[in-house]
Order: C-alpha cells, then structure tokens, then sequence
C-alpha cells in the first residue's frame, strides 16, 4: 500500500470511529481533519465530501458480507434449499447483528441508501449473484426447477430485502424476524421445487 493508500485509509479508520460514536450528521470534515492531523484543504485532496468517506465504509461492509455469503457456496454435503436458507439467515444475522454493536451506522446507512442509491444497487447486485448460482445449483442437481435464474434471484431479493438491512425497517427483534423469514423461506423454495416458470417480462418486450 503507498503513502495515498495509507492517508485514505487512515482517514477512513478516524471517520469509522467517529461516525459510530458522534453519529454521522454530528461529525464534520473539519473534526476528520484534526483526528488525522491534517488541515481540511488536504483532507479533501483524498475525499470530496463526508458522503464520500461514508461510501467506502459501507462498501467495504458490503464486499465483507458477500465474501462471507459466497462461501456458502463451496460448503460440502448442502443442498441448495439449505444453501438457500444459509444464505437468508446468514445476511440477517450477520446485518442485524453489526447494526446494533454501532446503532449510529443505521442513519448513515439510511443517508447513504437516499443519496446514492446507485451505491446501493451496486451492493444489491453482488449478493444477488450469489443468489443466482445457488439457484442455478439447484436446477443442476435437479432439486429445483427454474426457468429463468437471474430474474428469480432478483425476485427473491425483493421478497427479502426487510431481513437484509431489518433496522432500517423495522424494530422488531432478531428472534421475531427470523421467525418470519423462516416463513418467506418456506414459501419461496416452495415454489422453486414446484418449478417456476416466469421469466423477466420487460426483458422478453426488449427481445421482442
């Protein structure tokens, strides 16, 4: 890593801490600058803006929860309704359990969600893919039945998305959603050993 990699990260590091204990909305540029030693003006040579910085924390929260939701995929001895159900439980624990050790990260995420919403497409996309292979297995073992894997994986992430990132819907706790996923759960590999056969409307208007 070189000196402009250590800098960003170290400003990352002191805007983490900062973040989880003031709160985003009560930590400025200016209050970055003096935890890193540094003046504004040069802060803001490595970021734009505080949203900036936000980004890449929850980028690389992002990308950790997917390395970790990947390896799902390599488990031995696990069909793909359990890879399934790994995959849910696993994102829920893993999102419900980081949002209440850092409470603040909750408005900084939902600040992050409104303003860039492509960010949050973006973190979408990666977990969808893993969704999309697992699905893909099981059409391969014969375990499931699915026409269209790509579309299905979206819908599924639709279906699921309060029990991705729960505090920012809800307050209810870990014990009480997971009941209710167990019920999405059991629906939705349901009909995917029953076989689904829908496909991606606007993706057949395109074609056509």
């Amino acid at each position: 890593m070189n000196a402009p990699d250590n800098t960003r990260q170290k400003i990352i590091d002191a805007a983490r801490k900062r973040f989880a204990h003031y709160g985003y909305g009560k930590t400025t540029m200016a209050d970055l600058a003096v935890d890193c030693a540094m003046s504004a003006g040069n802060l803001y040579r490595y970021f734009a803006s505080k949203l900036d910085i936000a980004e890449e924390i929850a980028r690389a929260a992002s990308m950790r929860t997917t390395g970790q939701l990947s390896r799902i995929l390599t488990q031995p001895g696990r069909s793909a309704s359990e890879r399934l159900r790994d995959f849910l439980f696993e994102d829920l624990r893993e999102t419900f359990q980081t949002l209440e050790r850092d409470p603040k990260l909750v408005e900084m995420g939902l600040i992050i969600t409104t303003e860039r919403p492509a960010f949050h497409n973006e973190g979408l996309k990666r977990e969808r893919e893993v969704l999309r292979r697992i699905i893909e297995y099981g059409n391969a073992s014969g375990e499931f039945s699915v026409a269209d894997p790509e579309f299905i994986s979206e819908m599924i992430q639709s279906a699921t998305l309060k029990f991705s990132y729960p505090q920012l819907f809800t307050r209810l706790s870990l014990e009480k959603l997971e009941r209710e996923l167990e019920g999405v759960y059991q629906l939705i590999v349901g009909s995917l050993r029953a076989g689904v056969s829908m496909t991606d409307p606007q993706r057949d208007v395109v074609e056509a």
